[in-house]
């Protein structure tokens, strides 16, 4: 585990309880006590903890999210994925994320970045985000400009959608943005449960440089109500290693270029 992971674990046994001693990561992550001290004053010095004598308690907006997301958001196919879209975001880009279990994943990732974490004078990421909770997420880091659209929140998904995010959209560019789907096919391309989230992903795929659909490999083969089209949309597919031999060739036949996690 190097120093980035062992940060985001420290974040995530917090989350559960809200408290957290130096004797608990010591235990649960194998680490000395020196170290275990030193990432707690490392995690203080970005505001994402507050010590205590002995440990530290956490900052509550960080770590408020949805129940389904602090649940599904560090399973291991959606972290191969969430892995492999950081290493495409270079320090200072500005990408794009909505909504879902694995858009979240990616936020938490490049979290735990050192190069995006390190004190700077200047923001070292700028992310555009559809999704309350992922822009919750976000908010204590001071090296993360957080751009939130408007519109009105879905109440299963947390994102906002309708007009009101045409408005901020329509005004900025982004140089990568990850799209989560509920189904993805080769030639039917991506697919969505609800017409007004496909409306603003698409949106944001059209204001981005490169538009990548994230998705477990338990979604290829799928489809769900609304289309948001295929490699004329988006060029890349990053999914998990679930993926067969013969979908990987159905979506190379079809423009898409796959990034295995």
């Amino acid at each position: 585990m190097n120093r980035a992971e062992r940060l985001n674990s420290v974040l995530d046994l917090l989350s559960e309880t809200g408290q957290l001693d130096v004797d608990d990561i010591i235990t649960k992550l194998g680490v000395s006590a020196a170290t275990a001290r030193r990432d707690l004053d490392h995690l203080a010095s970005q505001q994402l903890l507050t010590r205590t004598r002995g440990g530290a308690i956490g900052q509550s907006v960080a770590y408020d999210l949805p129940i389904r997301y602090k649940r599904e958001q560090h399973a291991p196919e959606k972290q191969q994925i969430a892995l492999a879209a950081s290493a495409l975001v270079p320090r200072g880009a500005v990408i794009g994320l909505c909504g879902g279990t694995t858009s979240t994943a990616i936020a938490t990732a490049l979290s735990a970045r050192p190069d995006i974490m390190e004190a700077s004078p200047h923001f070292t990421l700028t992310v555009v985000t559809n999704a309350i909770n992922i822009a919750a997420q976000l908010a204590m880091r001071p090296q993360i400009k957080t751009v939130v659209t408007g519109g009105v929140v879905h109440p299963r998904s947390y994102e906002l959608v309708g007009p009101y995010s045409d408005v901020v959209l329509e005004r900025i560019t982004m140089d990568i943005a990850f799209l989560g789907v509920n189904g993805i096919d080769p030639v039917l391309g991506a697919t969505v449960h609800d017409e007004r989230e496909a409306a603003v992903n698409i949106l944001m795929a059209r204001r981005a440089t490169r538009a990548i659909v994230v998705a477990d490999s338990s979604k290829i083969g799928r489809t769900a109500f609304a289309a948001m089209g295929g490699s004329g949309l988006f060029g890349m597919l990053i999914t998990d290693d679930g993926i067969t031999a013969d979908q990987l060739s159905a979506f190379a036949d079809n423009d898409i270029e796959v990034i295995v996690g």
